[in-house]
This record gives C-alpha cells, structure tokens and sequence, in this order.
C-alpha cells in the first residue's frame, strides 16, 4: 500500500482518487474550493461525476499541507492554467526527492511549457513522471476498460507508477519518452476542436476521418523535431487520445468545437461547456 494524494478535484483528480483507493492504497484527494470538499465528505460524490459514489476509505482535504505531508506518491491533476500557481504553493510543504506524476494535459499559455517543464521549474527538488492516454474520467470512474501510458526519464519511476494504477481494468504501460507523452497527450485537443467543429457544420465522417489522420501527421512531425520518439505517437498517448478526443461526447474540447461550428464565439462555447478547454 502506498500513501498517495491527489491535488485537485475535478472529475479526472476525483475518478483517479477512486481508483487509487480501489487499488488499496491510502488516499487523500485536495481541493482549494471548501464547497467542493464539503459536497465530497458529505455525499462522498461530485456532481461532474453523476450516480458515482466513492469509496469510504477516500479522504478530502482543502489543507495542502496536510495533502502533501507523508506521501510517497503525488498526482498533480489541477486544470492547466492552474499548474503554475498551485506549484508555488505547493513548494513549502515538498520533500527532496518527492514522486509527482503529472495527469494534466495542455502546454502554458505564453511560455509554451509542458506540465513537467513547469513543475521543474518551480518545484526542482522533485522527480517527475507522466500519465496520459485515451482515459476520459467518466468511464474510467466506472470501471470500464482504459489503457494509458506512465513516462518517466526515470525507469524505475515509470514503473512505480505503472504499478501503482495498474488494476484488472486499467491497464499501464511504461515509457522513457516524457516529451512525446506530453506533446500528444496536449496536441491533440487542437485537433479535437478542429473536429468538433466540423461535426457542428455537419462535414460527415470522411472529413473527421481526414482530419485525424492529417492531425496525427502534423502531431507527429512537430514531436520527432522536438525530440520525441515516433512510436509514442502512434500508440495509446498519441493516436489513442487523439481518436478518443475527436470522436467522444466525453470530450469537452469536441464538445466547445461543435458549438463554434453551430456558430458560437469560443467564449460563448467554453461557457456552455462549464470546463477548461485545453485546446
């Protein structure tokens, strides 16, 4: 059993926190919103996750000390745009040598910095890992089937947190290529609104089907001039997510592009979504 954390609440946080603690391993998932956490231990669910209860053995916290404080594992699953400032505040409770595996997907604004790019920065005496994949929360949370893929540059991280998610129903695979991971895991959310948005102008299947497999092209030549290995991008982090993202109504950057192809602003579109739109 491992002490674990999950820092951040929203659907994705909350349904790895569920599998973490199905898997019998000690859990803590944080929040900085009280309403959010209180709606939590009261109903021991989340309203972004409907008809799901969680397990009684799941603990809630909004104290970020008392989240990190003792853990082996930390999964940091703040929205993008959050990972920044939640890093800072983090800083003052981390212990040298801490594990953090990133499931966030999407490249900062400005600066063009992935999740990890960010963590190191801010938080370096830190090691890091990464969890991606065609893995929407809502079925995830239910148990159904999901593969994704843990990288690290560090292989016997990689393969701690490989087995640390690993159950009959979700499987993990380990991988050096962390770069590769992130990219696909981030790229593809373009892709997905560019998607969405033909299928809101009603263009068919032949030119979604275009679309993905140009998209995938495009994805895949960026990476390999970044330094990415190719076969990440033709497998689960990188042609997995992208079909998954373009085709699922799970999928809240399809979701925003079919309402712009209906003829909403993005702003108007990202409201009536309700979630962060990493695209």
């Amino acid at each position: 059993m491992a002490r674990t954390a999950v820092i951040g609440a929203g659907a994705w946080g909350t349904a790895l926190a569920r599998l973490l603690s199905e898997n019998g391993h000690d859990c803590i998932l944080w929040s900085h919103k009280e309403k959010t956490i209180r709606m939590l231990k009261e109903t021991h669910s989340l309203d972004k996750l409907p008809g799901v209860l969680l397990p009684e053995n799941l603990s809630f916290t909004c104290d970020l000390k008392e989240a990190m404080t003792g853990r082996d594992l930390i999964v940091m699953a703040v929205a993008s745009p959050g990972t920044r400032e939640t890093a800072c505040e983090m800083k003052e409770f981390l212990k040298k040598g801490q594990k953090i595996v990133t499931v966030t997907k999407g490249i900062e604004d400005g600066t063009l910095m992935t999740q990890t790019d960010i963590l190191e920065e801010l938080l370096p005496d830190a090691v890091y890992a990464v969890l991606s994949g065609p893995s929407h929360a809502e079925e995830v949370v239910r148990g159904l089937p999901t593969s994704v893929v843990a990288a690290s540059k560090a292989r016997l991280l990689a393969e701690y947190v490989q087995n640390i998610f690993m159950s009959p129903v979700f499987r993990v695979y380990a991988s050096p290529d962390v770069l590769g991971v992130e990219l696909g895991g981030s790229l593809k959310n373009v892709i997905a609104l560019a998607a969405g948005m033909a299928d809101g102008m009603g263009f068919g299947d032949n030119c979604k089907a275009a679309l993905i497999t140009r998209g995938i092209h495009e994805i895949t030549g960026l990476a390999l001039k970044m330094g990415a290995f190719d076969d990440t991008l033709y497998g689960l982090s990188g042609i997995g997510d992208l079909v998954v993202t373009c085709a699922s109504m799970h999928s809240r950057n399809r979701r925003a592009g079919i309402l712009v192809g209906q003829g909403k602003s993005m702003n108007e579109a990202m409201d009536e979504v309700g979630q962060v739109v990493e695209g």
